[in-house]
């Protein structure tokens, strides 16, 4: 059905597999800062027109892969279908963030919540196997979900939040109530992520966009939990073909050590986290109490307004943080797949993004042969 991979070097970095480079894709590669993506949300009229109609999620899928040799395509879509498919009725507004019609704050909404019919979220899957043609084995496609926590906070504050008061509110006033929803999220998520594998993706990622937000112990059972949930349900292979499975949470650096037993092959981590301690702590075989993880991160994403030769300098030093890349075939190693701390801004330059891709690729290269030669 689909066409042989040619480049597999973001899925053999995924499981943690001797590449000849450092992968880098980006989150939110596709997206605002591009000029052709701007032309084709206008064209389509709403960025729902967008997400929810085939033709239109895989032209801006493809268009930064058209632009820059990234290793991995991501799937366009937003982590909010999830509940807007349980009927929470989400909404864009130009220049504004995501927000629904209706919100989960009480006995009577947590009560109506159910796992969606996927048949809602058809057009996702749709969207996928079009992608994974229209890509043609160039590079894998990741899907993805938002976390059961970041749900939650979108669907009891029903928007962004700069307080996160109305979701910490129902947390530690209504626990009870907090665990249904969270519940429900984390079953529906990975029906989701399942559907999303078997209509074609190469890979999966969790987004625990909020989980940064939370108190030290509510991590762990608000957030921590939820997402362990999710991965015990998702498949591990499909069609005889393994599936790697990919969790960031933004702000999670203090508790990366109880992320590195998740039952997961990567860990994404922002900005703030050094890459060489964290491979100390989870990324070799022996230093965490769950299996070594492959990295993922973690330049800031504003090192992509400055000049050309700092945009460079700063990936290098991200590059030599995470230190002598695993170069034997034979066995597994710690590995590390270039992206940023977090999305990519709107305001970034276009031709930023192909000074870093090629910085990365060419230094990591370099890192290599060096390696080789002592």
């Amino acid at each position: 059905m689909f066409a042989p991979l040619q480049n597999d070097t973001f899925l053999r970095a995924c499981m943690r597999q001797a590449t000849d480079y450092t992968p880098v894709w980006l989150m939110r590669q596709a997206g605002r800062y591009l000029p052709e993506y701007r032309a084709s949300r206008a064209q389509a009229g709403s960025f729902m027109g967008l997400a929810t109609n085939t033709d239109y999620a895989t032209e801006v899928t493809l268009q930064p892969l058209e632009r820059y040799p990234l290793d991995a395509a991501i799937l366009f879509s937003d982590i909010l279908t999830v509940p807007d498919a349980m009927g929470l009725g989400l909404s864009f507004a130009l220049g504004e963030g995501p927000k629904f019609a209706h919100t989960v704050r009480d006995e009577a909404a947590v009560a109506k919540l159910a796992v969606p019919d996927m048949a809602k979220l058809r057009y996702v899957f749709d969207a996928v196997t079009s992608i994974r043609k229209a890509l043609n084995g160039r590079v894998p496609l990741i899907g993805f979900s938002g976390s059961p926590w970041t749900l939650a906070c979108y669907m009891v504050e029903g928007a962004g939040s700069d307080d996160y008061r109305l979701v910490k509110t129902m947390l530690y006033q209504r626990p009870d109530l907090m665990h249904r929803i969270l519940a429900i999220n984390a079953d529906s998520v990975a029906a989701y992520l399942n559907a999303q594998i078997e209509a074609g993706a190469q890979a999966v990622m969790i987004f625990d966009s909020w989980g940064g937000v939370l108190a030290d112990a509510a991590f762990h059972e608000f957030s921590l939990a939820y997402t362990r949930r999710v991965l015990a349900q998702l498949k591990r292979a499909h069609e005889g073909v393994v599936i790697p499975r990919l969790v960031f949470t933004k702000g999670g650096g203090l508790w990366l050590e109880a992320m590195g037993q998740l039952d997961c092959e990567v860990l994404g981590l922002d900005w703030t986290v050094n890459l060489g301690k964290a491979r100390a702590l989870v990324g070799s075989e022996g230093t965490s109490g769950g299996h070594a993880k492959a990295l993922q991160g973690n330049l800031d994403p504003n090192v992509l307004f400055a000049n050309a030769t700092q945009i460079e300098s700063e990936a290098i030093k991200v590059l030599d943080s995470f230190g002598t890349p695993h170069m034997n075939r034979g066995h597994t190693g710690p590995t590390h797949i270039f992206n940023l701390g977090h999305g990519i801004s709107q305001h970034t330059p276009p031709e930023s993004v192909e000074v870093l891709v090629r910085a990365v690729h060419a230094h990591s290269r370099k890192m290599r042969t060096e390696t080789k030669n002592v």
